[in-house]
């Protein structure tokens, strides 16, 4: 069941926080990746290239955390777990741009290579923990 994340820590999607996403591997243990995202109403969006090893995670167990740190505090952070809702190569491109000119400031994501699939997770909310 979704849950609201909430008020007092939406704006760490509008600073350059870098969240550490976790996925499960095949035998149940973490991989965790730092990740760009962003919100989106109350889901949570984030940016791969198809075959990486979160996104083949991902395919298997849709199960997922993030933790989100204040850059201006340390001791201000958000975890969210849920599970992702939706997956598609749609938009793919322009969502990493997108992110791209939040955490770079640039207009295009300068490392985006041709043989490259970009792919966006969009992610539930299911629990919130915070402190600060």
């Amino acid at each position: 069941m979704a849950v609201q994340i909430p008020d007092k820590f939406k704006d760490l999607f509008d600073k350059k926080a870098f969240a550490n996403l976790a996925t499960l591997n095949p035998d149940g243990s973490p991989q965790v990746s730092p990740v760009w995202c962003e919100l989106d109403g109350n889901t949570v969006i984030v940016n791969s290239v198809v075959g990486r090893h979160k996104d083949k995670n991902i395919k298997r167990d849709k199960r997922v955390a993030l933790a989100i740190s204040d850059p201006d505090n340390a001791y201000r952070y958000l975890e969210i777990r849920g599970k992702v809702v939706n997956i598609t190569t749609d938009g793919g491109a322009a969502g990493i741009d997108k992110l791209a000119k939040k955490y770079m400031g640039v207009d295009k994501y300068p490392y985006h290579r041709p043989e490259d699939t970009r792919v966006v997770y969009r992610i539930e909310v299911e629990h919130t923990a915070s402190m600060g």
